[in-house]
């Protein structure tokens, strides 16, 4: 019997419930999520194996017009995930102002079959979301539009369907118990980056980067070590807190959620490190794991 596996990159605005989404259909939490914009900085692959298939999600940061050097990197990683692509899922959010310009843009050059995600259903009515679906049906005219809640699980399994029927005959790309191409650090500095999305405001959480200097693994317990990268002392102080309280309100969920995520117990470290203008130095963005 044949083997099909295929790459299916998930693109959309900030906030769609793109992470929701990969989440929900790898089964797994791959990406964080937090209620603000831009959570998803790097593109993440999240692969689900079956006998006769393999399919590589990938999960891309919201398209947005760039600010700062990382924004040119974040958006790069989504240039590269559309042109690696086999199947397109974009999502849309059911209350979004038709102005997804910046999305349309970055699709011109895609040849791969398009399907159309109309999200947060649950948030709107029939009439609506009707509207919503011929908008797009002569927009773009893709091979399917979706109406679904991702966080409420609706309409997932037609979607793992509809993926599966498109994907090319093709061997794996992957070995077949692999579930990411993303590392434990790479996830455990996700986890305190998610702490701090959820826990500050403001301009804090944009102005951060999580670095895990130190994974030590053991049976029953792994060592991990981090810095807090911000851009200015100021920043610094708020991170910390008065008598370090806020920096251990992040510690606490975070080591929470790593005992989740590794099945362990988790003795967690965290510093905060100033490096001012982080997110406009090349060199920086390079060492932190941005192309």
């Amino acid at each position: 019997m044949s083997h099909k596996a295929g790459f299916v990159s998930i693109i959309g605005k900030p906030n769609a419930g793109k992470s929701t989404l990969m989440n929900a259909l790898v089964g797994e939490k791959m990406s964080i999520i937090t209620p603000k914009a831009q959570t998803t900085r790097h593109r993440i692959l999240g692969i689900v194996n079956d006998e006769d298939y393999q399919i590589v999600f990938s999960d891309t940061p919201g398209i947005i017009k760039p600010h700062y050097a990382l924004h040119e990197s974040m958006m790069h990683q989504v240039e590269g995930s559309i042109v690696d692509a086999d199947l397109i899922l974009l999502v849309t959010d059911i209350k979004e102002e038709y102005d997804e310009e910046d999305v349309l843009k970055k699709l011109e050059r895609s040849t791969a079959p398009l399907a159309i995600l109309i999200n947060k259903i649950d948030l709107s009515n029939e009439e609506e979301v009707r509207a919503k679906a011929a908008y797009w049906q002569e927009k773009l005219n893709p091979k399917a539009v979706f109406a679904i809640s991702a966080l409420h699980d609706h309409n997932i399994k037609g979607i793992f369907e509809f993926v599966l029927e498109n994907l090319p005959e093709h061997p794996p790309y992957y070995e077949k118990d692999a579930l990411t191409d993303r590392n434990d650090r790479f996830f455990a500095s996700e986890m305190i980056r998610a702490q701090v999305f959820k826990q500050y405001k403001k301009e804090i959480p944009y102005s951060t980067e999580v670095i895990v200097t130190a994974f030590k693994e053991g049976e029953k317990l792994h060592r991990i070590s981090a810095e807090i990268i911000v851009e200015r002392e100021s920043q610094k102080n708020i991170i910390i807190g008065n008598k370090g309280e806020m920096l251990k309100i992040v510690g606490t969920y975070a080591r929470k959620d790593m005992e989740d995520f590794f099945q362990r117990k988790i003795f967690l470290e965290m510093f905060v490190k100033v490096i001012p203008d982080w997110r406009s130095k090349k060199n920086y963005l390079k060492k932190f794991g941005y192309e």
